[in-house]
């Protein structure tokens, strides 16, 4: 299972409990939320607990009180199943939520977050605090950047929101002169050398930055004047780089700045290579079924799993939207079988075999459920959002759930 296959499903997992707990309220100030940075020890962790719970049984109101001790009685026993705080931190959510009419249900939320966790935080509030979490909950693309002109030079990293500067360098190209005649000449031929020697020096420390990140998506170029079209025509940057350059953006500056104009000139082009990567996923899915014979194409969700079974799927297309879940249902007779079925609906299905009632043995995440079923089969999966025409459609037209074949199955 490659890494962006497990990295695409832990963003969506993430994502997906983001979602769940943000809509989430208390009825007073008694939801908890924890963050724990890594390095830090668990005693202290729960000194701290301690201490928090001793203070908690001065809260006026009997019914806060109680919840608030609750909630950290809950989050210390789960604590305890920790010998050490994760790589990238821990963070838990725990209280008494709002449920149907004036009833309240215990929930409790333990993230290990996809980035590192700066600080140590204890909050007590209505809702849970989720601020520091959000942008975790965002794909994680990294872009190279290049800002550059004569001058100066600087690169750096787009990842996420975030602009991580690497290298600012000045250069040894002498300004213009007055010489007249051969001098002239001699000056022009030293200042080319220097610029030469110059974007040398770019590419080089470029390929260092950029040549063995995997996630790398795309290299954006910027700067003041022609510099920065010179420098990709004439094909400076490693040739594996070079095909990777998203386009080449004007910008006033070629320093720390600089970096950040280029990445708030060039978001027109960010949001357009995703946006086109999703258009001709489903362009494709269309083209196919639109053939005679249907084409290298499925969708639903019965077709689709029994075509990932059957290992002709290539390319498994899911939406963001989904919000369904894959139930293992057994009677009373016995009969065992599995459903799918909104996951707001909490009510089990009859027996289809014999109409009797049914328990429930397994639940899970429509999406988690067939991202493991094509990973048995070595299938690709892209999830679609649904900000887009193309995202739209695949959830209306195909219920959010299609896959590209590699061959007809039947």
């Amino acid at each position: 299972m490659s890494d962006d296959f497990n990295a695409d499903r832990a963003r969506y997992n993430f994502k997906k409990a983001m979602q769940e707990i943000i809509d989430l309220r208390g009825r007073g100030t008694e939801l908890i939320s924890l963050y724990v940075p890594p390095g830090r020890h668990i005693h202290e962790v729960q000194a701290y607990l301690r201490d928090e719970y001793s203070q908690s049984s001065n809260i006026k109101s009997k019914g806060t009180r109680k919840n608030v001790m609750s909630a950290i009685e809950s989050i210390q026993s789960r604590l305890r199943t920790y010998k050490n705080v994760p790589e990238n931190g821990l963070v838990l959510f725990c209280g008494e939520v709002a449920a149907a009419g004036d009833q309240t249900r215990m929930v409790q939320h333990v993230l290990e977050p996809p980035e590192p966790i700066t600080a140590f935080q204890y909050r007590c509030d209505s809702t849970f605090f989720t601020e520091p979490l959000l942008d975790m909950a965002e794909d994680k693309k990294s872009y190279g950047l290049i800002v550059l002109d004569r001058a100066e030079a600087s690169i750096g990293l787009l990842t996420g929101k975030r602009i991580i500067p690497l290298k600012n360098f000045d250069s040894l190209v002498p300004r213009k002169h007055r010489q007249g005649g051969q001098s002239a000449q001699r000056f022009e031929r030293i200042i080319e050398l220097a610029a030469h020697e110059f974007y040398k020096k770019i590419a080089n420390l470029s390929t260092e930055a950029f040549l063995e990140r995997t996630d790398l998506q795309g290299i954006l170029v910027g700067g003041p004047g022609y510099t920065k079209e010179y420098f990709i025509r004439e094909g400076y940057l490693h040739h594996e780089l070079q095909k990777k350059v998203v386009d080449t953006f004007d910008t006033s500056y070629t320093d720390e700045y600089g970096l950040k104009e280029l990445v708030e000139v060039a978001q027109s082009a960010l949001v357009d290579m995703d946006i086109t990567r999703e258009k001709e996923l489903i362009k494709r899915l269309l083209e196919e079924i639109r053939k005679i014979d249907g084409g290298l194409a499925a969708y639903g969700e019965d077709e689709v799993r029994e075509m990932i079974t059957m290992g002709a799927v290539d390319t498994l297309l899911l939406s963001e939207g989904l919000e369904l879940k894959r139930l293992g249902l057994r009677c009373p007779n016995d009969h065992f079988n599995e459903v799918t079925q909104p996951s707001s609906r909490e009510e089990n299905p009859p027996c289809p075999d014999c109409g009797e009632p049914t328990e429930r043995e397994a639940e899970e995440d429509i999406v988690d459920d067939l991202f493991e079923l094509a990973a048995n089969m070595a299938s690709n999966v892209e999830l679609i959002s649904v900000d887009s025409e193309e995202g739209e459609m695949l959830m209306q037209a195909f219920g959010g759930i299609a896959a590209l074949l590699r061959f007809r199955a039947r």
